[in-house]
This record gives C-alpha cells, structure tokens and sequence, in this order.
C-alpha cells in the first residue's frame, strides 16, 4: 500500500479510527463508520490520492475505494500540435 493509502478501521472502546499505513494510532476518531469513511477520503483526496480500505464489524475487510488524483490547476502546455 502506499504512503497515502487510510484505513477505516473498528476501535472496541472508542467507535471508528483512520489509521495510516505502518501507524500504531489513529489519527483521527469517529463516532460513526460513515463519518470515518468521509475523513479519510479528504485525507487521501488532500495528499493527491490513494486507497481507503474499510474494515467491517466482525474485522475483515468489506470494502476499499480508490481516490484518484486530483485535477492539476496548471497542466503542460501542447507544444507540437
């Protein structure tokens, strides 16, 4: 995974965490999964892109969503045409 893949994952004692690759804590905790899943497609979204995995209740991993990159506000210029 890369450097800005995040990970919704279950915390037992404090509801839904975004962790980052190779991370002992969350960098973020949420009451809900739905609102963990929204920080961490902003996180990965502001970092240029990436993979959210989101782990289901019972651990295992339901689901991932692939964040493209975001759009250059100044793009090369066509030269030869």
């Amino acid at each position: 995974m890369g450097k800005n893949d995040r990970y919704v994952v279950r915390n037992p004692d404090s509801g839904w965490g975004v962790r980052g690759p190779n991370a002992s804590r969350a960098s973020s905790q949420h009451d809900t999964q739905a609102d963990a899943i929204r920080r961490a497609r902003e996180i990965v979204a502001n970092h240029g892109g990436g993979e959210v995995r989101i782990q289901g209740r019972d651990g295992r991993w339901r689901d991932s969503d692939t964040i493209p990159q975001g759009n250059d506000p100044n793009p090369p210029k066509d030269m030869k045409h």
